[in-house]
């Protein structure tokens, strides 16, 4: 398929920055999330690709060409839209077939290409339907499959899934990712949803105020967060700040403003160098009692207790500070509000990130 990459794009809007000198690279074939808040520059990034938004100064390169002063229409890119933007006056077939009969494409290759597109969305034996008698998950196939009819190089999705509710949500993002093994196009999709960026996205971009923040496979990135920000927006985390106490054997004993130890690598760390640690909720084991002596060791008290079905996550005050914890409820024991406890984890799971 083909490779995109976006070279020190700069676009403004006053004294605004949608874009501060943003570098990324999509390689060829792979599933790609730009993920951030709003307003941190995503769909900026996204439609800049498209050709919809010019930028101040940059690259966009498809396949090594620059394609910046490329007319939309000509740079072989298949786009979806979060409304799906198609045409309530036409057939499913005719919304698929649109872009082949614009390139003036003879009857019978416009119906043998439309019907094998149908076929690998799912969507075979409804091509004579008006978008409005099709479902919503339905009516993002009809988008896809008229972005993928016509053959493009790379495919944009602009909040694919923003408009389902969460069980098809969860479903098309399964058929989705599917589809886009099978056509094996380079993709590339906004989203604001953390759960759906991991879930599809073989590398992810995380933005913040017009620049990215991190870049890596959504495992690595929530693992091993950059900075406090990456850290915060990708899934829940606890900060606990710090200073380091001694350094040895490779360990840094690290004393914590709201009270004990934690232990984490060394990892050039001096004695005296203020830290902060992210500190993944899932990451906690809780326990009864509040007699915690050692590192990587809290006492406190339960404040709060969230059921969710399939986990409960805890609020539990320790000192001035509180602490989030995600506990499965296979776990023995449940805690209230009032209960004293124990929190403890391991010290591969203190992640010393960037304030």
């Amino acid at each position: 398929m083909s490779t995109v990459e976006v070279i020190g794009a700069v676009k403004r809007y006053g004294a605004m920055a949608a874009l501060d000198d943003v570098s990324v690279a999509f390689t060829d074939g792979e599933f790609f999330g730009l993920l951030g808040p709003s307003g941190s520059g995503k769909t900026t990034l996204l439609r800049s690709i498209a050709g919809f938004i010019e930028l101040d100064s940059g690259q966009v390169l498809l396949d090594g060409a620059d394609i910046g002063h490329t007319p939309v229409h000509k740079r072989d890119i298949g786009m979806v839209f979060q409304n799906y933007a198609l045409f309530p006056h036409m057939t499913v077939f005719d919304n698929v077939a649109f872009g082949l009969s614009v390139r003036k494409a003879d009857g019978a290759e416009i119906k043998r290409r439309v019907d094998e597109i149908l076929g690998l969305v799912r969507l075979s034996g409804l091509q004579d339907r008006k978008p409005k008698q099709l479902s919503g998950g339905q009516q993002q196939r009809v988008a896809l499959a008229r972005a993928l009819v016509t053959r493009p190089k790379v495919l944009l999705l602009d909040e694919p899934l923003g408009a389902l509710d969460k069980h098809l949500r969860e479903e098309m993002q399964v058929e989705l990712r599917r589809i886009q093994r099978e056509v094996g196009i380079t993709t590339i999709f906004v989203t604001h949803d953390q759960e759906e960026a991991m879930t599809l996205s073989d590398r992810i971009a995380i933005l913040n105020q017009g620049q990215i923040v991190q870049v890596g496979a959504p495992l690595d990135v929530y693992e091993h967060p950059l900075n406090r920000f990456a850290a915060g927006f990708l899934g829940a985390a606890n900060f606990l700040e710090g200073r380091v106490g001694t350094v040895a054997g490779g360990e840094a004993w690290i004393d914590l403003a709201l009270g004990g130890q934690a232990v984490a690598g060394a990892g050039g760390l001096q004695a005296g160098a203020p830290v902060l640690i992210a500190l993944r909720p899932e990451k906690i084991e809780v326990s009864a009692g509040d007699g915690a002596t050692g590192p990587n060791r809290l006492s406190g008290t339960v404040t709060g207790a969230i059921f969710s079905g399939s986990s409960t996550t805890y609020r539990v005050a320790v000192g001035e500070q509180t602490v989030a914890v995600f506990q499965q409820n296979s776990a023995a024991r449940r805690f209230e509000a009032g209960d004293g406890v124990t929190l403890h984890w391991a010290p591969e799971h203190n992640v010393l990130v960037a304030p």
